[in-house]
């Protein structure tokens, strides 16, 4: 692993303090970050990634922040223009996927504690659950109609992430098989497919009931 001191000139020290940060996560987990690590790892003074980064929560929101829109471009790579709900599975394939390329990024993106007022990282965070929520609007046009309320897209989209992500932490725990791309794909690809033919029936039967 390359090591991030010298790597940056001046003005860059937050840029190399979040290279060492990823550099960090990669070898070791969370359990080695903290910022007296990171500015060993930049080659820097002691109190020198504190100019950006009062504390570790901050440093770990930062991280997360470049995470979330790096599983944004990893999800719009996948698909560029989302519509159907094969689409739709396609999308979900790629975020497990993400999960297992960078595992400890993606622990820290949705684990590590955080800084909760940090706009870089609820900026990041509502750009990815706006994409998800615009996905399924667009792969499932019925869902916000089926009993004329629009909750039901929410909880549709929802229910949607939250498979998806438990999926993701599933293969990422080992509790599925991950031997081969094919095998994380196929298993993703109808779990979602299976979920989203009960919300039709569920979407149907509902039409019918009032069509009565």
């Amino acid at each position: 692993m390359t090591r991030a001191s010298g790597s940056y000139h001046h003005g860059d020290l937050r840029v190399a303090c979040l290279r060492a940060a990823r550099e960090l996560l990669e070898e070791d987990g969370g359990g080695g970050l903290s910022l007296r690590a990171v500015a060993r790892r930049a080659g820097v003074s002691a109190t020198a990634p504190y100019r950006h980064f009062p504390d570790r929560e901050a440093l770990v929101s930062a991280v997360a922040a470049q995470g979330y829109r790096e599983l944004a471009e990893s999800l719009a790579e996948a698909h560029p223009a989302p519509a159907t709900p094969e689409d739709l599975a396609g999308v979900a394939v790629a975020y497990v996927r993400f999960a297992l390329a960078h595992p400890a990024l993606f622990r820290a993106m949705f684990c590590e504690p955080c800084d909760p007022g940090n706009a870089e990282r609820a900026a990041a965070t509502a750009a990815v659950s706006a994409y998800v929520h615009a996905l399924v609007r667009r792969a499932f046009p019925g869902s916000g109609t089926c009993s004329g309320q629009e909750a039901d897209l929410e909880g549709l989209a929802t229910a949607v992430w939250a498979l998806v992500h438990g999926l993701a932490f599933l293969h990422l725990d080992a509790k599925f098989d991950t031997s081969t791309p094919e095998a994380v794909a196929d298993r993703v690809r109808a779990a979602v497919h299976a979920h989203l033919g009960v919300a039709a029936r569920r979407c149907r039967n509902t039409r019918n009931g009032e069509s009565r």
